[in-house]
């Protein structure tokens, strides 16, 4: 009997393995929302890392979180390093790509709790008097990227962060 529960159990984690192991090697995830503003009033609120304070759902998890600026005040070569001891982590963006009021590329390097380099693209769409504003992280997905991608929806839990982002945005962009 016991040997049986051994190989039930033994099956069972190399099914899950395997399951792990064929997800696929890279991800993608967005969310976009509508915001009443032009394309450029947008820009100016993601292109500026000092203004992120404004608007990232991340910026408010820790009062006590250190951040530093240095490269360009705002689009290419703009850089923003963040260390927390609490739930933001530690990590540096840079701005690698930028076409006013149209795209923005930032290369995301996170480094606490877990090391992984991703790239995070705002596209800015006009729709009449409004813009559509797409917020995507992408990058690719090592093996315990692939395991913590079975046991929780990262999907889920990073979408809600950037629907909350975006909803922070549309606030701030369409004050302005």
């Amino acid at each position: 009997m016991i040997a049986m529960i051994v190989i039930l159990v033994l099956a069972a984690l190399v099914t899950f393995l395997i399951v792990v192991v064929a997800k696929p090697n890279n991800f993608r995830l967005q969310r976009s929302a509508t915001i009443k503003a032009a394309p450029d009033a947008i820009y100016a609120h993601i292109a500026d890392f000092h203004r992120w304070r404004d608007w990232s759902p991340w910026e408010q998890l820790d009062p006590n979180m250190t951040r530093a600026y240095s490269g360009a005040n705002e689009g290419v070569g703009a850089v923003y390093d963040w260390q927390s001891h609490g739930k933001a982590g530690h990590g540096r963006m840079t701005i690698r790509e930028a076409a006013p009021g149209q795209r923005l590329l930032i290369n995301l390097d996170f480094i606490k709790p877990f090391p992984a380099t991703n790239t995070a693209e705002f596209l800015l769409q006009p729709q009449g008097d409004a813009t559509v504003v797409t917020w995507a992280m992408f990058g690719p997905s090592p093996f315990m990227s692939k395991l913590m991608g079975t046991l929780m929806n990262m999907d889920d839990l990073v979408g809600k962060d950037f629907e909350q982002g975006l909803r922070n945005l549309k606030r701030v962009s369409e004050g302005a």
